[in-house]
Order: structure tokens, then sequence, then C-alpha cells
């Protein structure tokens, strides 16, 4: 198995080379295209970006954007992505938690780019970018460049440096003047937040988004500008079709208003000359899963602990097992919360006011509640805890930061058991 291992790596190693190869011999067709135009077509040329469609695992919520790099003479129709990556790298998780994670670059061909996608019913688009000769030498080069084996590695970011972002800096530095978007990039008067894209994207996926709004603080609810919309590749789709290559690189300094697209006629082109839908199929259908809802299961959860707690009152039992497996749940995602606040590097995890429901002192108290809730004794802490968990329901929409409603319900169940724990030990002590 080993030698197989070996076999494989050096295998895919040369392949990998190979590749590189054959696309630097490419590069040098579109130098020697670009000297000599009467030869061969520049339209034997094309550079394109693909926008794919969101797939079912929570990488693929998002969808996909990558370069297509054509060639007619060369036969030569390979795609470049960034958005490659490795579970199997040692402490991928912990290292993704701590926005230490290092995606990479390849490239693949077409056909089997395409088929994979067809395979996983995700629909394909293709905008054929509107670059001048030097610019897709340009594009390629930098492509190329990497490519090599010591530039495909960059630390990625999900919000600022990811799959979309890349090709797009890669193809706004290649344009020889500047690219002019329609709107105003810059401004964050757009309403719109990390949060609330996330939300537009997991509708289908509630249990995904819950699990990115557990890890989500209050910078993710702070408005955003459209250029940093364009961490979703639908964004970088739309935003390229209504854009233009501007040829000359300094209007701001002759004087013109560069937010006026009517001034720019004749002195500009369209980024994309041509749209099309490369694959549409047909969407997988929905799982049996989608019936239980973060919101029904978390009411369900609840109305069962109401319902143990009445009988337990009722039969003066302290079921003292439901508190434990509770606050221990509560725990475990408290220590997951408050390790990305205070030790990630992803700039919208901290502050996170979920830490007044889940926060790892839940766990480090386990014993002191076991102690005192399967004796029937008064919980100081039990009790700190359902009056903080209840105010914090009842004040849940005026926290600067958005609360999954789901989460209310389930923290619901702490104050319901603080309620039991102070009823029986109440009775404890009046026998």
């Amino acid at each position: 198995m080993a030698a197989k291992i070996i076999h494989f790596r050096i295998f895919a190693a040369m392949k990998q080379r190979l590749l590189l190869f054959i696309l630097s011999l490419c590069l040098l067709t579109v130098r020697l295209e670009a000297a000599q135009p009467i030869v061969v077509s520049h339209d034997s040329i094309r550079l394109s970006l693909l926008t794919c469609a969101a797939g079912e695992e929570i990488y693929s919520l998002f969808g996909h954007t990558a370069i297509r790099y054509e060639n007619n003479t060369r036969g030569i129709d390979v795609v470049f992505n960034y958005g490659i990556f490795n579970y199997d790298v040692p402490y991928f998780a912990l290292r993704f938690a701590l926005g230490e994670t290092d995606y990479r670059m390849g490239a693949i061909e077409y056909d089997r780019f395409i088929k994979e996608y067809a395979e996983e019913h995700r629909d394909v688009w293709q905008q054929v970018l509107n670059l001048r000769q030097d610019e897709k030498e340009q594009l390629v080069d930098a492509l190329l460049e990497n490519y090599r084996p010591e530039n495909q590695l960059y630390r990625y970011n999900i919000f600022y440096n990811n799959c979309a972002t890349r090709p797009r800096d890669r193809i706004e530095a290649a344009v020889d003047g500047s690219v002019l978007y329609a709107d105003d990039m810059s401004t964050t008067d757009t309403d719109i937040t990390f949060r609330s894209l996330v939300y537009r994207y997991t509708e289908q996926h509630l249990w995904s988004r819950l699990g990115i709004d557990l890890c989500l603080g209050l910078p993710a609810d702070q408005p955003i500008s459209r250029r940093t919309m364009m961490f979703v590749p639908f964004y970088v789709r739309d935003f390229f079709a209504q854009a233009h290559i501007v040829d000359n690189p300094d209007l701001s300094t002759a004087g013109i208003d560069t937010t006026e697209s009517i001034d720019l006629i004749g002195m500009s082109r369209p980024l994309v000359s041509e749209e099309e839908t490369l694959l549409s199929v047909a969407p997988l259908p929905g799982t049996w899963t989608d019936c239980f809802t973060p919101m029904r299961t978390f009411l369900l959860v609840l109305l069962l602990v109401v319902v143990m707690t009445v009988y337990g009152i009722l039969t003066r039992r302290s079921l003292w097992g439901i508190d434990l497996f509770l606050f221990f749940v509560f725990g475990g995602v408290g220590c997951v919360i408050a390790f990305l606040v205070f030790f990630s590097h992803q700039p919208t995890v901290s502050p996170n006011y979920l830490l007044l429901v889940f926060h790892p002192l839940h766990l480090l108290l386990l014993p002191h509640l076991y102690n005192k809730v399967s004796k029937k004794k008064l919980s100081w802490y039990f009790v700190l805890v359902g009056v903080i968990l209840t105010l914090f329901i009842a004040l849940s929409a005026g926290i600067p930061q958005k609360i999954n409603v789901a989460v209310l319900p389930l923290a619901a169940c702490l104050p319901v058991r603080a309620v039991s724990n102070i009823i029986l030990s109440y009775r404890r002590n009046g026998r």
C-alpha cells in the first residue's frame, strides 16, 4: 500500500509539472500571437470567468469561481481553481477555526471540471472576458506564476481571501487600465452584512446556518461594501456583467467623474463580451432531515424538558441527569465559541454575545451542580444562569448582535430546570 501511495504521488507530481510545461508553451503562443496577429487570430485565445452553483456540502453553499483558459490553436482547455483544500492535513479543523488554513491553486482539464459539476448537479455559467491580447498575456502569466508548486498555497479567509476574490483580483490586475463597476463599490450603505449573506445562501441548509451563526460574532452584523460582498461568487458574476474596462488609468486626474458611465462612451469597453450557461442540471431533491429544522428540534427539546420538569416537581424527583446533560452541551458549545473569540484570527468572530448562553464555565462547575442538584439543594450558580438566560431571551431583540431564533428555545431549557431546582430545594428545606 505504501508503495502504491508513493507511486501515486510521483505520478501526480509528474502530471502537475507536465501541465505547467504545456501551459508555459501556451503562454509563449499568446506572446507570439501578440507579435504576429495576422498569422493566428486573437479569437483562438479565450479567458473566461466561470461561476458554479451552490452544492450540498457546507464549503460549497456559496458557489464557486474559477478561470477558464482556452487555446484553440493548441487544443488546450484548462480551468484554474483557487478553491482546493485537503481535509487530511493535520489539525485542519483547528487551523480553520484559528484562521490559519492554507488553500491552494490548481488546474484541471475543462472536460473533467464540467463532468464533476454535472455529477454534483451544479449549474455552471461562463463570462468571456473582453481582454486585449496583451491583457490576456498578463493574466495567463499571473495564473502560471500562481500555478508553480512553490506559489500555489495561500492563506485562506472565507470573507476576504477566497476562491472568488483571488480570480477577481488577478483579472483586475491584468487589465491595462482599471475596472469600473456600475455601482459604488466602497460605500457601506448597502444594509447588507456578512450574516445576512450567510442567511441568504443557507436557506435550505438550516443546520449549517446555525453552525455558522454560532461562530459569527458582532462584527458579522456590520454593513459591508459591495466589493466585500464579492466574496460570494454570484456577486462577482453580477458585478462583472455590468463592469467596464477603462483604458485610460488616469481618468481620475483628468477631472472626469468616473461614477457617470455616460461620460466614458468611446473610452471604455465592457469587461464581459459574452455570457452563456455551460451546464444546467436539475437540482438534487431535499432529504428527510429537512423536516427536522433547528427551531422544530429545539422546541421539541424544550417541550420534553418542560414535561419532565413538571413530572419531577410533582414526584419530588430532581432528575439531575437532565441538568448535567444540558450543562455539558452548553459548556461544550461554549468552549468552541470561547476558543474562536479569544484565539482565532478570523475578523468576524469577536466579540460574541452568545458567550452569555454558551461558555466553558458550565463544564467547570459540573461537579458543583451534581453535588447540589442530586441532593435537591439550591445551587446559586443554577439560579444565576436561570436569571441571565431569562433576561437574554427577553432582551434578545435589542442585542446589537443578531441572534439565531432557534437558540432561544434551547436557552429556555436551563431557566426551566432552574425553577425545578428552586422548588425542590425549598420543599426539602421546608421539611
